[in-house]
């Protein structure tokens, strides 16, 4: 078999937004002065990632976990947390390394005047996302939270809602959901929460992908962000491939001389597309 000769290009703009940057300087900050630190949750939705981070000492948790450790140095990561968990913080006499996002704190502020204000309010995300968690904790869990329109019926829907986004939805998606409640007479209170960074990324992708005869995009499986850049790529060339570590690609896609582009979610990491550029060329 011989040499598949491809040239391979990474996106410059895809990779870490800045609030997932920041969470894992702070992490590493602490990990490479030899600090025992536990992470609430995945840091990030990149399993190779987490990997390369625990190898470095940090211990991912899990909620159930949190409740019950005490005098630890705990990070909170970008997504953000519900106040139950700062209150846990409190309790537990936790050192906190806070690194949510700031874009998630402001939405969570935002969320909690809505619902002081006794405002109904709907969420358009993921349910179970670790973001949702944190914005329905500001609502103590009295909010609708839908991924999708059909979920709800217009019928029972109140006359007048405050809409908010988890910050790494479709702005399309976003807007269409609008419009078709404004069709149906509901008085939509509309918050622009979804993130400029994560929603420029879109055009920034399209406009990548159609340069090249083949696409390689790589973000972990529970990504949301993923999923939604992967669709703007297969949208744009549909020669697309999603892949989540370097041993899921395979030869057969490719023929010689082709070009590559490789791209990724806000959530995966710049060196793990540059492992996937080194072994593309060397098939």
């Amino acid at each position: 078999m011989g040499k598949l000769n491809l040239k391979v290009s990474i996106d410059q703009k895809s990779g870490f937004c800045f609030g997932v940057v920041e969470a894992i300087k702070r992490a590493e900050d602490h990990l490479n002065k030899g600090e025992k630190i536990y992470c609430l949750g995945q840091i990030v939705h990149n399993e190779e990632e987490v990997n390369r981070l625990e190898q470095k000492g940090m211990i991912t948790i899990s909620h159930e976990e949190f409740k019950k450790l005490k005098n630890i140095k705990v990070l909170f990561r970008a997504h953000g947390e519900p106040p139950e968990s700062y209150q846990i913080v409190q309790q537990n006499h936790i050192d906190l390394i806070d690194a949510s996002c700031p874009i998630v704190t402001k939405l969570q502020q935002r969320v909690k005047k809505a619902y002081d204000n006794h405002e109904n309010i709907f969420i358009f995300g993921k349910p179970g996302h670790p973001e949702i968690i944190g914005l329905l904790g500001q609502t103590d869990g009295n909010a609708v939270v839908f991924k999708d329109i059909s979920e709800l019926s217009f019928e029972k829907l109140p006359p007048k809602i405050t809409l908010f986004s988890q910050t790494t939805m479709d702005k399309k998606r976003y807007a269409e959901i609008i419009k078709i409640l404004r069709e149906h007479g509901i008085d939509v209170k509309v918050n622009n929460t979804i993130c400029g960074e994560v929603a420029n990324r879109q055009p920034e992708i399209k406009n990548f992908c159609k340069s090249f005869d083949k696409i390689v995009f790589v973000a972990g499986k529970k990504s949301s962000n993923g999923k939604v850049l992967y669709s703007a790529c297969k949208e744009a060339n549909p020669q697309a491939y999603f892949i989540s570590s370097v041993n899921e690609i395979s030869r057969q896609w490719f023929a010689p001389n082709e070009s590559v582009g490789i791209c990724g979610a806000t959530s995966t990491p710049q060196w793990l597309m540059q492992k996937v550029k080194s072994h593309l060329e060397s098939l």
